[in-house]
């Protein structure tokens, strides 16, 4: 079994008189890792909102009829509770009026979760995320040699639990898990009937990760214009499928001021969509592969460790680029990617005079550690 880094904060969380929200696409583990939480089977009510019976259930729901659900039970779990109409309202309701009651929601979708109960169960709720595997959690599982060992195979398959653990599959199972959550989640969710300009703009944006991306080029090549292009964008962000990073302008007139650069969450995802499971040693898109590997598994690392850090790309008029840059506590923290660990990377002038103070690291495979891995994790 391997472990989640969000078992421990959850275990910590429970009966303090909130709802915990945990967010995070499909097949990624959610009601694997509540499953795991050691709860006393006999003390949970489970309910699946997939199930129409559930969904009519709560359609007119009341503290009362939910405490004759419950009985002596003491931890309510709502799995997929997006599909309940005013899911938020609901929660608040058992939350306010059972405070004996522990409540656990999942959703595989922000733009449904999320939505509908900020609002409502505004300081009722802790919320978090559970992404795929991280290079952390696999660390943890196996040890530092043989995780790193495996980089060249998670950069072509990923880290989604059901790939990990099921090797000599990873084809097959990306391809059945990359169409569940694409359709059926964002297409029916949100009655988008043109799939195949969706699957286009999936293949335009694998084709492009660590390069800027035009709303207006992704429409010409995917039939759409810019603005249905952009919603598209939006709504697979918060599937969990991708995730934009703005460009980084501080001081110069030729730093890109409104660009994006989009990546996947999960690098598996992102051959699945191309369909190219080819060995990194066949491929020409490493280096991509590569800065989309480091970025994702970055943002899981900053959500797992709660820094609250401003994430971003830097480019110039002239070309002149940095992968990541990273903005708290005051300060700037610069970061170049390179899979090739003999190329010697120096920091560019232009940035180096604009932001003296900013620090500036070259990550490969020989120091990945150092950026994926907490201070104290040895």
């Amino acid at each position: 079994m391997i472990s989640r880094i969000l078992a421990t904060r959850l275990r910590e969380k429970l009966f303090k008189q909130k709802a915990i929200i945990l967010l995070g696409p499909r097949q990624v583990g959610k009601t694997t890792l509540l499953k795991n939480l050691a709860f006393d089977p006999s003390d949970i009510l489970w309910m699946n909102a997939d199930e129409l019976d559930i969904q009519q259930l709560f359609s007119d729901v009341s503290s009362t009829s939910i405490k004759m659900l419950l009985g002596k039970k003491k931890i309510l779990v709502i799995d997929e509770a997006q599909r309940i109409e005013n899911i938020g309202l609901k929660l608040k309701l058992i939350t306010d009026n059972l405070t004996d009651i522990q409540v656990i929601a999942t959703g595989s979708s922000s733009f449904d979760l999320a939505n509908r109960i900020n609002e409502p169960l505004t300081g009722r709720k802790w919320e978090y995320n559970l992404f795929p595997f991280s290079y952390q959690e696999l660390v943890q599982h196996h040890g530092l040699l043989e995780e790193n060992r495996l980089i060249a195979h998670r950069l072509v398959y990923g880290y989604y639990p059901e790939v990990v653990t099921n090797p000599g599959e990873e084809e097959e199972r990306l391809k059945l898990i990359s169409h569940s959550y694409l359709y059926k989640d964002v297409l029916l969710w949100e009655r988008i009937h043109k799939s195949d300009k969706l699957v286009r703009l999936l293949q335009a944006l694998a084709f492009q990760i660590g390069s800027q991306v035009s709303y207006n080029e992704l429409g010409s090549i995917c039939g759409m214009d810019a603005k249905t292009v952009e919603k598209y964008i939006h709504l697979l962000e918060q599937a969990f499928v991708v995730f934009r990073l703005p460009s980084f302008s501080r001081n110069l007139r030729n730093e890109l001021k409104s660009s994006r650069k989009i990546y996947f969450y999960d690098n598996g995802i992102r051959n699945a969509v191309i369909n190219n499971f080819n060995p990194v040693s066949l491929r020409n898109d490493i280096g991509f592969l590569w800065e989309n590997f480091l970025v994702s598994e970055r943002q899981k690392y900053n959500a797992y460790q709660q820094l609250n850090k401003n994430s971003f790309f830097w480019r110039t008029v002239n070309q002149q680029e940095l992968d990541l840059i990273e903005e708290f506590g005051g300060q700037i923290h610069a970061y170049e990617f390179k899979w090739n660990t003999k190329k010697t990377v120096k920091l560019t002038k232009t940035f180096q005079n604009a932001y003296p103070e900013a620090s500036f690291k070259v990550i490969t495979p020989e120091n990945i550690h150092e950026f994926l891995l907490p201070e104290n994790f040895f």
